[in-house]
């Protein structure tokens, strides 16, 4: 009579729980795949013509996307220059810290076994969105000179 307890009710075998390597699986392989990213831009300067494809916004319309300069920033931010990194993408250089604190959180909470319990509702992906529209336009402007890559 295996299977079935006191009141003969079937009994579902538990699933075993995770190993922390198991929990930390995931967030370990996304840090291996962006310092391989960073090492990679870190080597290769985005500012010598030739190594990376030009934006295709930037060179069919002149304009800049969000994501205009954010190697150079990338390259900027890992060699110190904390303020070129700046002044080539700020929206990069404020997510670089943001995305260490988001993982090293994420880190902490599956090490623990929990999830990461940080859902984008629509409200914040709205607001997102908006932010990303306004630096772009903002950074087009004749008054927004200082937002150029």
């Amino acid at each position: 009579m295996r299977d079935v307890n006191a009141q003969s009710q079937p009994v579902t075998p538990s699933r075993a729980e995770p190993t922390v390597a198991a929990r930390l699986a995931v967030p370990a392989s996304i840090m291996a795949a962006v310092a391989g990213a960073f090492a990679y831009v870190g080597t290769v300067d985005p500012n010598q013509p030739g190594h990376y494809p030009v934006c295709p916004l930037y060179r069919f319309t002149g304009l800049y996307c969000p994501g205009c300069g954010g190697l150079r920033s990338a390259h900027e931010f890992i060699h110190g220059d904390f303020l070129g990194a700046l002044h080539d993408n700020a929206l990069a250089a404020i997510g670089y810290p943001l995305f260490a604190v988001l993982w090293t959180v994420w880190v902490v909470r599956a090490a623990r076994g929990r999830s990461l319990g940080f859902r984008l509702g629509s409200a914040h992906l709205w607001a997102l969105g908006t932010l990303l529209l306004v630096f772009t336009v903002v950074r087009n402007l004749p008054f927004g000179g200082w937002l150029h890559p």
